[in-house]
């Protein structure tokens, strides 16, 4: 029987035995052959599908997605598989560009509290000249229950 032993595939593909099992059980990753001795035989490829579901995880796609992005590219027998990721990189993007763009918000804000000299932040909230809008904030928000 040939194939790659869990160890030799965990470490090559940069992830621990944990992980691999996890993916496993998830179904990112095909069940192993056994070997008579009971041990999971991987085919090599299970390296690079590893390393591209942590590719994957680091552009923001959720585990979730990349089973659903590794299914489709099953079914499609390499006919077309671009379009799944196509559409799913592009929807991926704007969420990214989405989250950059409220990031910028938030650090604009954060700077004029830091310039604005702001150290307390009941005294400085309470200051019509306080950069951040804890007014804007708190206006419609319901009182919460002190219970």
């Amino acid at each position: 029987m040939s194939g790659l032993r869990s160890s030799v595939v965990a470490a090559a593909a940069g992830v621990n035995l944990q992980t691999l099992r996890y993916y496993e059980r998830r179904g990112l990753l095909a069940e192993p052959d056994r070997s008579l001795g009971g041990h999971r035989m991987y085919p090599a490829e299970t390296v690079t599908v590893l390393r591209v579901i942590k590719a994957a995880q680091r552009l923001g796609f959720t585990l979730e997605e990349i089973a659903d992005l590794l299914e489709t590219g099953r079914h499609r027998h390499g006919r077309g598989a671009d379009a799944g990721l196509q559409s799913r990189a592009q929807a991926k993007l704007a969420e990214v560009e989405a989250k950059i763009s409220d990031l910028q918000i938030i650090a604009g804000t954060l700077r004029a509290a830091v310039d604005a000299g702001c150290d307390d932040l009941v005294t400085c909230a309470a200051q019509p000249c306080c950069p951040i809008p804890f007014a804007t904030i708190a206006v419609g928000a319901p009182d919460a229950d002190p219970r």
